[in-house]
């Protein structure tokens, strides 16, 4: 499933090195709770893309929730402030086929560039989970560790499926 979470106006960049951090860390406790499962994301200024495993509707909400109450914790201790970081509200999209998933993993991985943001030639995004990601064409030998703020993916879509369409470039 893709998800799609925007943060509210008027705050700083989630791509700033401390607020990047923030996010990393609240990723890292809740990336696996409640049916819930963070398997890749991409951080950019004002939103959040995930690509998520969810044992249902109730799952999904659950595990946003405890994701984005962590984030915003963590958040507003950095910005000296109180209140919500998240509106209640995110758009998610079920990803029925190997080729949509494959078309997500592209578009959240790469969503970066789409943005402007500058990459150094030859890498992924370092604000997203590019850089564990082991399906690139250019880049071998990616793996899941244990320190990672991302679960490896349990269903077969994200995991193996996907792979039937090809690996993924790093440009489009």
């Amino acid at each position: 499933m893709q998800v799609t979470a925007r943060i509210r106006e008027g705050l700083p960049s989630l791509r700033g090195p401390f607020a990047h951090a923030a996010v990393l860390g609240a990723f890292r406790e809740g990336c696996d709770r409640f049916g819930f499962r963070l398997v890749h994301f991409a951080v950019l200024g004002n939103h959040v893309h995930y690509l998520v495993e969810a044992r249902d509707r109730r799952a999904l909400t659950a595990g946003l929730r405890g994701l984005h109450v962590r984030i915003a914790r963590r958040l507003n201790k950095l910005w000296d402030r109180r209140g919500n970081v998240f509106p209640d509200r995110f758009h998610e999209r079920v990803l029925r086929s190997p080729r949509e998933v494959w078309a997500s993993l592209g578009y959240v991985l790469r969503n970066a560039r789409k943005h402007g943001y500058r990459q150094r030639a030859g890498e992924p995004d370092a604000r997203s989970s590019g850089r564990w990601f082991d399906g690139w064409k250019e880049r071998r030998g990616a793996a899941l560790t244990p320190a990672l703020p991302v679960v490896a993916p349990a269903t077969w879509l994200l995991s193996l499926g996907w792979r039937r369409c090809g690996l993924l470039t790093l440009v489009e």
